[in-house]
């Protein structure tokens, strides 16, 4: 069971969508040891499998690209799981779309792609595979959009991520001059400006 407290939660938040979400993935690191192995994965749960692989590939990718990212043993994890499926349903759709344009050249040529190399092969590589080039650029641009978009999902959904130590779930529905006040899911993180006619209401 991966525990996080209420306070550390609080804590992250306030320094960033990141700081959010790796306080979540630091304890599934913790739990398992470091990375996922065979004798270690069934100790997270989809939902924090997926979220810990979007640490990976943000880590990897923002330091290196696809070719670090495959060369350091991560390609199975993340195109050979549902991951890219799951971005989608978590609202981050044109995320989603890259990394299924990522998988296909994966796949094409993955033997050659994971196979042991020395440095100057390793960096012969970016050549080699400037598929990826315009996918990494491509990630760049979008990858704050996306972290937010991970993290207010995470955040109206934390039970799925870990058992919170110390939070209070919110009362049901108050009555209010004859109508129910919703309870707001937004937890941490503050929710964003509404916007109407492209100005904020």
């Amino acid at each position: 069971m991966i525990e996080i407290t209420d306070t550390a939660l609080q804590a992250a938040a306030a320094e960033g969508m990141d700081a959010f979400l790796r306080a979540f993935t630091d304890k599934y690191r913790e739990a398992l040891g470091g990375d996922p192995t065979a004798e270690t994965i069934s100790r997270l749960n989809g939902e924090q499998h997926s979220l810990l692989a979007y640490r990976i590939f943000r880590d990897e990718v923002t330091e290196g690209g696809f070719c670090q990212l495959i060369q350091n043993g991560y390609g199975a994890y993340i195109f050979g799981n549902p991951f890219a499926r799951v971005m989608r349903l978590w609202g981050a759709e044109r995320f989603s779309k890259l990394v299924y344009a990522a998988k296909k050249i994966y796949d094409a040529h993955r033997e050659d792609l994971e196979r042991e190399r020395t440095d100057e092969e390793f960096m012969a590589m970016y050549e080699q595979y400037e598929a990826f080039d315009e996918l990494e650029e491509e990630f760049g641009e979008m990858e704050e959009e996306v972290t937010e978009t991970l993290a207010r999902y995470v955040d109206g959904h934390p039970e799925l991520f870990a058992t919170i130590v110390g939070w209070t779930p919110p009362q049901a529905p108050q009555l209010c001059r004859g109508r129910r006040t919703a309870t707001s899911l937004h937890r941490y993180i503050a929710a964003p400006p509404q916007t109407e006619g492209g100005r904020d209401v």
